[in-house]
């Protein structure tokens, strides 16, 4: 699920750029993975950390409506661009209740794991595997039947690709694998529905290196610039109430 999800999000930023595909992609996806998470596996004050949510909710709506004034080439583009955003958001947004529901509650490190359930370190494992096999199927169907351009036969990966682009795909995949592992190693503590929205605060950072560093938007009319201040400004906010959300039950707890 993640993997269909990752790739569809690949292609949403080949066609829309990084500061579209991902706020709105991984936007959604936090906005539904809070949501699906925590009823799983409830935890953290759900009116401050669903006002979180709703803040990011609006900050993708804004994203959406800025993009809507680039320039562009055709509203096929820009429509076919979204609509793969919002699909591999909502599946990238279920795929960590089921991780979350593998692994025991473990508050100790000493105390045993729940009878068929896995430890956060072996969830990692299988999940890795999971994304490891799905691959072969997955990235060879893409490749035969891509979203935009024409079809790359497997040869290309070794004719094409050289040592030094594919060691840049595999330290981006080493860097996603460390920030997943202590999203789930911090999710015993923290709440896994709180451990993944933050975990999503990622798309800040994307949103900011296609604004400022790859100037997606510099074409854009006047007026853009106010609309994506506003975004980060809701997107923020969303992160810093889903943050408070557990820290709200931790003080009510103490008292």
């Amino acid at each position: 699920m993640f993997n269909v999800a990752n790739i569809l999000l690949v292609a949403a930023i080949d066609i829309a750029g990084l500061a579209v595909a991902f706020p709105v992609g991984i936007g959604i996806a936090l906005a539904w993975g809070v949501i699906t998470t925590y009823i799983a596996k409830p935890a953290g004050d759900p009116v401050i950390l669903f006002a979180g949510v709703a803040c990011v909710a609006v900050a993708i709506l804004i994203n959406a409506a800025a993009y809507k004034r680039l320039p562009s080439a055709g509203q096929k583009t820009t429509a076919k661009g979204l609509i793969i955003s919002v699909v591999a958001g909502v599946l990238m947004g279920f795929f960590y209740r089921f991780v979350a529901a593998a692994i025991a509650n473990i508050k100790e490190i000493e105390a045993p794991a729940e009878a068929g359930k896995l430890t956060p370190y072996t969830a990692l494992v299988f999940f890795a595997l999971g994304l490891f096999l799905s691959n072969f199927v997955l990235n060879t169907i893409v490749m035969k039947k891509p979203f935009v351009g024409d079809p790359v036969p497997l040869g290309d990966y070794f004719k094409k690709g050289n040592p030094r682009l594919h060691l840049i795909g595999i330290v981006g995949g080493i860097i996603w694998s460390v920030g997943m592992s202590f999203s789930i190693l911090a999710g015993d503590t923290a709440g896994y529905a709180i451990s993944y929205g933050l975990g999503q605060g990622a798309t800040m950072v994307a949103a900011a290196w296609g604004v400022f560093i790859w100037k997606e938007f510099k074409a854009a009319p006047a007026g853009t610039d106010k609309l994506l201040a506003l975004m980060f400004v809701c997107f923020i906010v969303g992160l810093s109430l889903i943050v408070y959300a557990n820290v709200a039950t931790a003080g009510a707890a103490a008292s």
